[in-house]
């Protein structure tokens, strides 16, 4: 039987940044994955799961070592954000420079950040990967966890993390119960060439029943999008043409960069909220999508993740420095009320956007329109907006 001080159930990015980052606090880690990861190829197109990564989860993955080879591999740098209502004058801009930034954020492959982190992870002595590992029981004792592979192979910890998605086997087994609700929309995603040069410039349009976000890859020409729509049209834009789907997808992106057309697969995946009621539990912790999963709408969601991870680094290295029990509930709180206030006003925020910003209601439409206006033209609102977009609010304090 092995024994470790905290096992990781996951061995995703937001897993894996836990991983290292608990690298040389004199704890042994390990991170139980059930897939070993793909390669990554040079070469290759971009993959079609790309994460808007801002300033915060940068900071993060700068002080985890991994941040230089991300950029080396393949990283989108963005300069600006446009956020428009089709049809009408709402319509808000930033950029980088008016606000003293350098950049604003960078759209990167998932594969790309978990390739990295999985390097750095193997580099860590206090780290023990274990790929392919999938769980067959778990039982939470008075001082430690019992772990049961399917294999037959057993590993104790005195604390275990949940970093193993939106459907966590860990969390259904600390029979945590879960807060969820449909958005009723499906999420196409895809990589589109351009006519015109994207000039590293976020965008984002609503219109009628659909969220577009236009995210800059580092070929000037090419973008990741990711359309939100209600399900049977997510469906029929998936299986239109190639002729059908480029024209729509101009017209209701305005035809803001000229012609658009497709370069790769479109997948659809459906849009679900959940919040985990608890956050923690006896030698337990949940992060990134174990606890929560918000809309796409502002490209948060990984960002969230790392900010989780962040906090339970810090939490769990002054647990040990301070000789503490670093699976006691009563000290694993303090990261749960930090974390679950982060995910709850991101929650709340989303749900209130996208309530705002579905259908063509007139009023509703006024509405967003003035509100998207004011914004744009208020003194000292787009300061904060540009803040909120960056994370630079929710940085624990280590890491500022």
């Amino acid at each position: 039987m092995q024994s470790v001080d905290v096992a990781i159930v996951g061995g995703g990015m937001v897993g894996l940044a836990v991983a290292c980052g608990l690298q040389g606090s004199g704890l042994r880690v390990a991170v139980l994955e059930n897939h070993l990861p793909q390669p990554l190829v040079a070469e290759s197109a971009p993959a079609l799961r790309v994460s808007a990564i801002n300033a915060a989860s940068e900071k993060l993955l700068t002080h985890l070592g991994v941040w230089p080879k991300i950029i080396a591999q393949r990283a989108s740098c963005y300069h600006g954000m446009e956020v428009w209502d089709q049809d009408s004058f709402g319509h808000i801009a930033f950029d980088d420079k008016s606000f003293g930034f350098s950049h604003l954020g960078h759209i990167i492959e998932n594969q790309v950040i978990h390739h990295a982190l999985w390097q750095r992870a193997e580099q860590c002595s206090d780290v023990t990967l274990m790929a392919p590992a999938e769980l067959q029981q778990v039982a939470w004792g008075e001082n430690e966890a019992f772990i049961t592979l399917k294999d037959g192979a057993m590993l104790t910890a005195r604390l275990t993390i949940g970093a193993d998605g939106a459907h966590s086997w860990l969390r259904e087994q600390a029979d945590i119960p879960l807060t969820f609700w449909d958005y009723r929309h499906h999420a196409l995603v895809a990589t589109i060439r351009t006519a015109e040069p994207h000039a590293a410039v976020a965008r984002q349009v609503f219109h009628g029943d659909g969220i577009l976000a236009f995210l800059p890859l580092s070929d000037p020409h090419l973008c990741s999008i990711v359309w939100s729509l209600p399900p049977q049209e997510a469906e029929r834009m998936q299986q239109a043409t190639a002729e059908e789907f480029n024209q729509a997808l101009s017209v209701a992106f305005d035809l803001r960069l000229g012609l658009c057309s497709v370069e790769s697969e479109r997948q659809v995946f459906p849009l679900t909220g959940r919040y985990a009621r608890s956050f923690a539990a006896h030698r337990l912790a949940l992060v990134g999508d174990a606890a929560h999963t918000i809309h796409p709408l502002a490209g948060q969601g990984v960002n969230l993740g790392f900010m989780d991870a962040a906090e339970l680094i810090d939490e769990v290295r002054r647990l040990q420095r301070q000789g503490k029990d670093i699976g006691q509930y009563l000290y694993l709180r303090r990261y749960e009320r930090s974390r679950k206030h982060s995910a709850a006003l991101m929650l709340a925020s989303m749900q209130g956007f996208r309530e705002l910003f579905a259908g063509n209601n007139p009023a509703k439409k006024l509405l967003r329109d003035i509100g998207l206006k004011l914004a744009d033209t208020l003194p000292g609102i787009k300061p904060q907006l540009v803040r909120k977009a960056m994370g630079l609010d929710d940085l624990p304090a280590w890491l500022r």
